[in-house]
């Protein structure tokens, strides 16, 4: 493995776990070279899932895409990268799961506002504005009638 930061390919594996329900394989590395450590991840290679787009273009299903976008949505939040890292093995795994090779934007967008729901609110309503495309304040405030008239009912029943 090439070492990210000084570019030799001559390390050693400190530690080695599974992750990601034993899909993943988590590995510490540290470059014999310059003594830094770093992290490697190594995956089954599987058959591409496509991703069906909106306009019916198809491109390979990219976790990397799913990760930045819910980093952007969460940017600012207090959630750990750790969560998203493990939201994302989820949603992968979902995606894994399918008979078809092929999923649409609609369901990648379904799995991904659910977890984000669960992690963080405001994330959550940062990702559907862009995914759903809220035209204006009405779109926003349908999304959180629900879930501010969630709050309220735990709010009287902790009463």
């Amino acid at each position: 493995m090439r070492c990210p930061f000084c570019k030799i390919d001559d390390d050693k594996v400190i530690d080695s776990r599974s992750s990601g329900e034993g899909f993943v394989v988590r590995r510490r590395r540290e470059c014999l070279r310059c003594n830094k450590r770093y992290t490697t991840y190594e995956r089954i290679e599987e058959l591409p899932v496509r991703v069906v787009k909106k306009d019916g273009r198809r491109e390979t299903f990219d976790r990397e895409k799913i990760l930045r976008g819910m980093l952007r949505a969460c940017e600012k939040r207090p959630v750990a990268t750790e969560d998203l890292e493990r939201c994302v093995a989820w949603i992968e795994m979902q995606v894994g799961e399918q008979l078809d090779r092929e999923v649409t934007t609609e369901y990648l967008g379904t799995l991904i506002m659910q977890q984000l729901k669960e992690l963080d609110q405001v994330a959550y309503v940062r990702f559907a504005s862009v995914y759903r495309e809220f035209k204006d304040i009405t779109d926003f405030l349908n999304e959180l009638k629900p879930m501010l008239e969630k709050g309220r009912s735990e709010g009287a029943s902790t009463s």
